[in-house]
């Protein structure tokens, strides 16, 4: 099964399994998983990196995928690559002479997973091949709402809205439940349980959300002021920008600037 994420931003671990080069790991930003595997396969003159041109076959074998934007995935992904220049995993050990640079990536990775900012992301991890997995050592485990998921992944393009579709939308009033001020369709959150009618601005719904935890800038969780239950920042995300089934595979967007961008690496 290949699961489908609209306005795709992730990061990927790549394997090489060249005779000559193998183990070897590249970690790489992608919008679109599929093309770029072909691309890093087929050469630096077809799009691949430098880095992997002329040492492949490569195979994608990890991405972490849920990153607001591509800013805040290519933060991600130059720490992962520089783990002892960030400042944010200066307690990393450098790799051992037992650990393979699989292992290495992956502890990096999941240490990563654990400190802010990427431990408030809505993020998904996801093994695209079994045969490579390694679980998370018992002090390792991310947070409970970043999942570990097995299986393909293909980025679906955003489908356009028609221009009826879009009249309406302007010409609907509502009050952000919480501020009681007009919404815009920009700033726009609502609950994804069917029963609940909750229309917030998203920064007014942030700002109630993170009642219980002022120092951070971006929720988890928090309870509906609508409906009053339990709900993960990120699946409102999620559902903000068109999944209304698995909300645990469709990412958040922003081709713009986004406000988890400001955080540092």
């Amino acid at each position: 099964m290949v699961v489908e994420v609209e306005s795709f931003f992730g990061v990927y671990m790549l394997y090489c399994t060249n005779p000559k080069f193998k183990g070897r790991i590249y970690i790489g930003f992608t919008v679109n998983p599929e093309r770029r595997i072909g691309q890093h396969n087929a050469g630096r003159r077809k799009g691949g990196a430098k880095r992997t041109s002329g040492r492949g076959p490569w195979e994608m074998v990890l991405i972490i995928h849920g990153f607001p934007s591509d800013i805040a995935a290519l933060r991600f992904e130059w720490a992962w690559q520089h783990p002892h220049i960030s400042r944010r995993l200066s307690h990393v050990a450098r790799r051992t002479r037992k650990e393979s640079s699989l292992q290495f990536h992956w502890r990096v990775v999941s240490n990563m997973l654990r400190v802010a900012p990427w431990s408030r992301l809505p993020l998904t991890v996801r093994w695209l091949r079994q045969e490579y997995r390694l679980d998370f050592e018992p002090g390792l485990q991310p947070p409970l709402h970043i999942p570990l998921t097995f299986g393909c992944v293909r980025a679906k393009k955003k489908q356009q809205q028609q221009p009826e579709d879009k009249e309406q939308e302007e010409s609907w009033v509502e009050q952000c439940l919480l501020c009681r001020e007009i919404l815009k369709a920009a700033d726009r959150l609502s609950c994804f349980h069917p029963s609940c009618m909750m229309v917030c601005h998203l920064i007014c719904l942030a700002k109630h959300f993170l009642k219980s935890e002022p120092t951070h800038l971006i929720p988890v969780e928090g309870n509906c002021p609508g409906c009053h239950r339990s709900v993960l920042w990120g699946n409102l995300i999620r559902h903000r920008n068109g999944c209304y089934g698995d909300l645990e595979e469709i990412t958040s967007y922003s081709s713009q600037s986004h406000w988890a961008d400001e955080l540092q690496i």
